[in-house]
């Protein structure tokens, strides 16, 4: 890969190299930098932050263009990242963007996400990063908004950094056009009701994941409520997840 000014831009997602949403935003992306797409070569949905351990994983050229080049890995989301950046880059990235998602990851979903988690690897090497996804998990989904947005984004986190430890999570209604953007927190909320009772072939009780999100927040600024209202939310994450004021009263239990 040569060397040059334009800015390098690692992109990645959970949804595979041959998704909708990550070749659109591919072509939102293309004449901000030098593009390297370094994908999961089949979906890997709700992988959150998990790495392969135990077996090697492998990595391939799947087409390349001027200004980009795509690869497809076996392994997860967080992979692709690593790989990507300890064996395939020649110099750090200046922006990760991991995305777009079919389907939303706002509220608790960001702890389950693939999407996220690649996000947050990125974040975790020091490289400025951002998470994008659309609330619509259709294979052919109308991406034009979010690519909006995404780009928007991704085009200020250039201009002015993120701080350390800090990654960005954009969420995009369906609602075309949207209302606007909203800078906003996660919602404190849960999934319930996550399990369908079933019966296979042989009689054996099985069980699909499914359920519905119930969002306790009381804040009006949570991002759940935002994207039912027809606003993209925009939410600042950060890696370290410490309590710094419970740390206060955990001192005073006498452990």
């Amino acid at each position: 890969m040569e060397r040059n000014n334009r800015p390098l831009i690692l992109i990645t997602n959970d949804d595979g190299f041959r998704a909708k949403g990550i070749q659109e935003l591919i072509k939102a992306l293309k004449d901000l930098g030098e593009l390297v797409v370094m994908a999961p070569d089949g979906p890997r949905s709700g992988m959150s932050s998990a790495i392969t351990s135990l077996i090697p994983i492998k990595y391939k050229v799947e087409w390349e263009e001027p200004g980009v080049t795509v690869y497809s890995c076996t392994g997860t989301p967080v992979d692709c990242v690593k790989l990507a950046i300890n064996e395939v880059l020649d110099r750090e990235p200046d922006l990760l963007v991991s995305g777009i998602n079919h389907g939303g990851n706002m509220a608790i979903c960001v702890n389950y996400s693939g999407t996220m988690g690649a996000t947050a690897e990125g974040c975790i090497f020091g490289v400025p990063s951002l998470g994008v996804s659309l609330l619509d998990h259709r294979a052919d989904a109308d991406f034009t908004e979010c690519c909006r947005l995404g780009r928007l984004t991704a085009e200020k986190i250039l201009e002015k950094g993120l701080p350390h430890g800090t990654y960005l999570n954009l969420n995009v209604p369906t609602d075309i056009p949207v209302k606007g953007l909203k800078i906003c927190r996660q919602a404190d909320g849960r999934w319930v009701k996550e399990f369908k009772r079933g019966e296979d072939a042989a009689g054996q009780t099985v069980f699909w994941l499914t359920g519905y999100f119930r969002n306790d927040d009381q804040h009006d600024d949570n991002d759940d409520k935002l994207l039912n209202e027809g606003y993209a939310s925009l939410v600042p994450c950060k890696i370290d997840i410490t309590d710094y004021a419970f740390m206060q009263e955990l001192q005073t239990w006498d452990l």
